[in-house]
This record gives structure tokens, sequence and C-alpha cells, in this order.
């Protein structure tokens, strides 16, 4: 499987960009997992700060977030619709210069294939130009974080703790915090190796 992002990005008189990734799940699974947490997918993002998620009803929320893709990082707030489709997911936005998010799923040789495509169809062209620093520019390492997400998800999810780990104490993390405790993690592993390894010298010179 192919882990790498295959992305176009139009230039500024189009009005879409797209990632495409291939995902061990097969196409059902990705599906459901796309559909029974639409906040989980936006938190995988790693350029999105979240402030607020706030359910409003059965499909529609409330969105804010500071978005670090732009070299000056740009706050928004906007109520979201969510709506399945027969091939995954479409996110419709009240306000911003992004008009919609769809995550649509295709299945292919060994799993499933994840797109996903922003579009900008609510304002005219002249009107995207003069708001270019709104601009997402996260679709491509968006779409490379949910698809090492998702092969940790094939790898763990059959196990509680690390499911409940992920949802209750990954998730709501920025993603500065993940970073620290990832690199926290790994310097506890290997002052644990360099702790065996000391006493497994000491006992062989002097037991």
């Amino acid at each position: 499987m192919s882990e790498q992002a295959v992305v176009a990005v139009p230039p500024a008189s189009e009005d879409a960009a797209w990632a495409s990734v291939n995902t061990p799940l097969s196409a059902e699974v990705l599906k459901t997992f796309c559909q029974v947490d639409v906040e989980r997918l936006f938190r995988i993002n790693p350029m999105l700060e979240f402030k607020q998620w706030k359910q409003l009803d059965n499909n529609r929320y409330l969105f804010s977030a500071k978005n670090i893709s732009q070299e000056t990082p740009f706050e928004f707030e906007t109520e979201v619709n969510v709506s399945e489709t027969p091939n995954g997911l479409r996110v419709d936005y009240s306000n911003g210069i992004k008009s919609s998010t769809e995550f649509n799923i295709e299945p292919v040789e060994q799993g499933a294939r994840l797109t996903i495509t922003d579009r900008y169809e609510g304002l005219s062209e002249a009107e995207r130009k003069e708001h270019l620093g709104e601009v997402d520019k996260s679709i491509t390492v968006w779409a490379e974080y949910l698809q090492r997400f998702l092969i940790d998800w094939k790898k763990w999810s059959r196990f509680g703790l690390w499911r409940w780990y992920m949802r209750r104490v990954w998730q709501p993390m920025k993603p500065s915090g993940r970073r620290i405790t990832y690199i926290l993690l790994w310097i506890t592993v290997v002052e644990i190796a360099l702790i065996i390894l000391g006493a497994g010298i000491y006992f062989s010179e002097y037991a």
C-alpha cells in the first residue's frame, strides 16, 4: 500500500483542492469510521488548533479553531452541517471562504482510497483572491495524517485501552501537545532501555 498522498491543488481561479490516500481499511469500514465521528476527522488535522466543537442538533455543529497552515495563522468560527453521501460524507460551512469539504471513499485492491475535497464555491473569483490568507493549505498534511491514523487504527483498534487513550487523551490535545507527548514517551522508552541495559551489564559482571 502506498503511503504517499496524491494531491491536486488548482490555482486560485478554480474552486477546489483535493488529496487522496490509500488506506488499509475496507470501503465499508472506512465509511463507518468517517461517518461515526466527524469531529475526530478534523481533530486528526495537525494544522487545526481547536477552540470549540459544539453539537447544535443531530447533524449541525458550531466549530471554531485556529488554522496554522498559512504563514500568518488565522482564526475562524462557523456552523457546519454534516450529511452522509453514498460514498462517504459531506460537510457544509455556513460562512468563510470554504463552502464544503467532502470525504469520498472507493474500494481499491488492498483496502480503500479516501479523497478529501475542499470546495470554494461560495465566493466569486475576485472575492477568493481577496481572502487568499484564509485558504486552508492543510489538505495534503491532513490526508497524510489521516492515512497514518488509519494504519494505526487497523493495527490497534481491537484493544479497548488504545481506543480509550486515542479518544479521551490524544484526540482533545492540541497538535503541539501531541508532539511533546510523543517526544516524552520516546525519552521514557530510551531511559527504561538504558536502565535495563545497565542492570544487565551489572549482573553479568558482578552477579
